[in-house]
């Protein structure tokens, strides 16, 4: 095996390797919110308003995997109008190893939007083999809750003025989607880690420096500090850097 820094380069690695380096824990009994999230090195999270200037195949092949291995796919409304977000996608084969953990053959999205502020013609509703669930509160109008519930989603008023963590957490924990991939924005990446919701991240350097105001992954009101562990370093031959940190239990 080849090593880089006392990174492993992805490319000695088949898939197989990667599902098992970013396996949830065995049987969750609560939601274990994994965050996933690209940035420059010199810490952009976008390049143009979107993450997708910073993605590499090594990226790419990563979050296909992460995606299959989740339960539900978690994201802010900002990110799902940025990035066009559309379903989830699964072949038959990663279909196969799915039910074989006893999950759903395609992970929904859920999207989190205090005011419903979805559109209901866009490719998260039109483009999609699941029905995203919509995280919205009582407060929301109720026109544009009835337009995305009549566009095929299932829209859940779990909070009052907003939708908060614990709110989230015991939402997807009832409706037995333990394995949770949070995809961003920084906001609600934010709102996770001031809630201390946060049980790891995966975090991909892009090879580039980007500059301008672009923020960073997270961003909240509220500072805080969680350890966390270096569960490994994975390194491409174009000089992405793949990382995984998990939470430090007790710290």
């Amino acid at each position: 095996m080849h090593h880089l820094d006392n990174a492993t380069y992805l490319t000695a690695l088949h898939d197989d390797a990667l599902r098992d380096l970013h396996r949830y824990p065995d049987n969750p009994s609560a939601p274990w919110i994994r965050v996933n999230f690209v940035a420059s090195i010199d810490g952009a999270v976008s390049t143009d308003g979107t993450s997708g200037g910073l993605g590499t195949p090594a990226d790419h092949r990563l979050f296909t995997i992460l995606r299959e291995l989740a339960d539900v796919v978690l994201v802010g409304a900002g990110t799902v109008r940025a990035e066009n977000y559309g379903g989830a996608r699964t072949d038959p084969t990663q279909r196969a190893r799915r039910r074989a953990r006893g999950q759903s053959d395609t992970p929904p999205i859920a999207v989190v939007t205090a005011g419903a502020h979805v559109d209901p013609s866009s490719r998260l509703l039109v483009d999609t083999d699941v029905a995203p669930l919509i995280l919205t509160c009582t407060e929301a109008p109720a026109a544009r809750k009835r337009a995305l519930a009549d566009a095929g989603a299932r829209v859940l008023e779990i909070g009052h003025g907003a939708v908060g963590t614990a709110a989230i957490v015991s939402t997807l924990g009832e409706l037995g989607l333990h394995r949770v991939l949070c995809e961003g924005g920084p906001s609600l990446f934010g709102q996770l880690l001031a809630d201390d919701a946060v049980d790891e991240l995966c975090l991909t350097t892009s090879p580039m420096l980007v500059g301008g105001g672009s923020g960073r992954i997270a961003s909240s009101p509220r500072a805080g500090a969680t350890a966390m562990r270096r569960a490994h370093v994975l390194g491409d031959d174009d000089g992405t850097v793949l990382t995984r940190w998990v939470r430090e239990r007790g710290a």
